[in-house]
């Protein structure tokens, strides 16, 4: 089965639905996610490397208990960039902002700004 072209619309529909299995669909096998927050700062961003390793952490991202919104998104040629807020049910809240450079249909390389409360 083949998964949805990346569009903002589908983004949003898998981002919150907790759809791991279509987010993890869309990235290249060599593609690279870097991570920037309060654990990972910029001279030392979390790089996820390879398709696998980005599944795992979507599985994760995914499995949680919290919700999803993407209240932002803009596509333009060979990018596309979202912003995304999320509440766990004890209400700690967490903003991302993302960038995206897609090459033959899937994502080659993303980067995240994401902060906590906390």
């Amino acid at each position: 089965m083949q998964t949805a072209p990346i569009t903002v619309a589908n983004l949003k529909r898998a981002i919150e639905g907790r759809d791991a299995g279509t987010l993890s669909d869309w990235y290249a096998d060599d593609a690279v996610v870097r991570i920037i927050d309060c654990n990972n700062p910029p001279s030392r961003p979390r790089e996820l490397r390879g398709k696998a390793s980005i599944a795992a952490y979507y599985d994760d991202v995914c499995s949680r208990a919290m919700s999803h919104e993407v209240e932002f998104g803009l596509a333009q040629g060979d990018r596309l960039a979202f912003t995304q807020a999320c509440a766990y049910p004890d209400g700690i809240r967490v903003f991302c902002a993302a960038t995206l450079d897609l090459a033959d249909g899937k994502i080659s390389r993303q980067t995240v700004v994401q902060a906590w409360d906390g």
